[in-house]
């Protein structure tokens, strides 16, 4: 029979290590958009915690999480009782599954509290019938847009956007309930989805006048299961516009060119670079060490941004903008003033370094489009480009391929090619090493900090590194 006092300390102790790991599992169930399915499928992809890890995305100690961690908590104190010490022993074992058990006797509560935070939301908006309300959605380049629109409709209107990520129902009831305020007369709403129907549940909430389609691409498709799902979820959007409304949609993307399926009532208006079918087009693209000009129908527009990715994004915005009054000259000022979107493809120096942070994008297509602005720099004598990257996540079958055409790439494009974290570490050199890149010019990595320590002998001065990608907690 164990000592009392032994059996306390085995207690305590469990007790500390389930609190540590309840910790790390309620992040990684946040991250995971509060679904059991993604959280499962995470943790059989990743079955050992990492409690002390860096966080890259800040867990956010919300009144859902305090609930949640308020039953878990109970449900070990109710196993300890029953079974002391061993109880201790198993909530440590069995922490995540605790805490699904809690989620699941919450999940009446949750649902009512988000039906009730719903219909407030619902009735605030239903109080300004006047309000403007625009969705922008899209599989990259959406929250890009949605930031350059909101700088450009400012030059005429009170405006209001979904701040940060919050492109969820969640995320927008929130901003309705938090910051919409009876002054404003646009709304701009950014959607998100990684499943079929998400889009539509928002569009249900704010019921847009006018949308945006970014992009349609291989994003989230081990939810989607394939492009097409992926194209008819973000369509959602232009299936909820009114018949005096506007679809805003870039025909430069694979996934939407020469689509003629377009489920919109309403007017749409089809963009793009060097797509045929476009009925505004952007040309005349040039760069200099201050940033880029184009012209845009009949405006001519210089900005700080780089690439086309930023071109069509502009582009979508400046459509909708003139379309609600802004004129030409307001939107080529507010154009200029444009500053660089944080970790997606910002343009920044460190000391005789150039950075270009392209860390938030996630998508084949948008690493294109980096290379290509990286590989199109004037670099003095000496200097080197750098490409930092670990690869694509959450392409399902795809994931591999585009690995290694993202290393392909990096080889025509840059001098020394930084693969960090091994998730895709195999893919992206098989990739590189087919693009005919020397094996000096290849170093791999654990960690980002390893990455730039282990680049610092090629960042001579003059040289640029491009941080293409940066994976979430939830991967390895």
């Amino acid at each position: 029979m164990m000592a009392l006092w032994i059996q306390i300390l085995v207690i305590a102790a469990c007790l500390a290590a389930a609190g540590i790991l309840l910790r790390y599992y309620l992040s990684m169930f946040q991250q995971n958009s509060y679904r059991p399915e993604r959280f499962l499928r995470w943790l059989k992809d990743n079955p050992l915690p990492h409690p002390f890890r860096k966080e890259k995305l800040k867990f956010r100690m919300t009144l859902r999480m305090v609930r949640l961690t308020v039953v878990t908590a109970l449900l070990m104190l109710g196993l300890c009782a029953l079974l002391r010490p061993w109880g201790a022993v198993a909530c440590v074992l069995l922490t995540p599954a605790l805490m699904l058990l809690a989620n699941l006797l919450l999940s009446p509560v949750e649902k009512a509290v988000g039906r009730w935070y719903y219909n407030d939301a619902a009735k605030r908006l239903a109080s300004m019938p006047e309000l403007i309300i625009i969705g922008v959605t899209g599989s990259y380049g959406k929250t890009s847009t949605k930031n350059y629109l909101y700088r450009l409709l400012s030059e005429k209107y009170n405006v209001l956007m979904t701040p940060g990520n919050f492109n969820t129902t969640l995320g927008v009831v929130r901003t309705i309930r938090e910051q919409l305020q009876p002054f404003h007369q646009v709304f701009i709403v950014e959607m998100g989805a990684k499943q079929k129907g998400d889009i539509a549940e928002i569009c249900a909430l704010v019921h847009p006048q006018i949308g945006i389609v970014t992009a349609v691409g291989d994003m989230h498709l081990e939810t989607f299961g394939s492009r097409d799902v992926v194209r008819k979820t973000k369509f959602e959007l232009l299936e909820a516009l009114p018949s005096d409304g506007l679809a805003v949609i870039n025909e430069e993307s694979e996934g939407i060119m020469g689509c003629e399926d377009v489920p919109a009532k309403c007017e749409v208006v089809r963009y793009g670079i060097d797509a045929p079918n476009a009925d505004v087009r952007a040309s005349g693209i040039s760069y200099s060490r201050s940033g880029m000009e184009f012209d845009l129908s009949d405006i001519h527009l210089s900005t700080r941004l780089l690439g086309d990715c930023n071109v069509l994004n502009i582009a979508a915005a400046v459509i909708v903008a003139r379309r609600l009054g802004v004129s030409a000259g307001q939107c080529a000022l507010a154009v200029s003033k444009l500053q660089p979107v944080e970790h997606r493809l910002s343009i920044s120096r460190k000391g005789s370094l150039t950075v270009l942070d392209d860390a938030y994008n996630s998508n084949p297509e948008g690493a294109a489009m980096a290379l290509s602005v990286l590989g199109a720099m004037d670099l003095p004598a000496g200097a080197h480009r750098i490409v930092v990257t670990p690869g694509f996540v959450e392409l399902g079958a795809r994931q591999r391929e585009e690995c290694i055409t993202l290393g392909w790439r990096a080889a025509a494009h840059c001098d020394l090619l930084v693969i960090v974290n091994k998730y895709n570490r195999e893919a992206i050199l098989e990739g590189a090493r087919q693009g005919g890149m020397d094996e000096n010019n290849i170093i791999c990595a654990d960690t980002l900090a390893q990455a730039v320590a282990l680049m610092q002998p090629f960042a001579t001065p003059g040289s640029v590194v491009l941080y293409e990608n940066d994976l979430p907690d939830t991967f390895r």
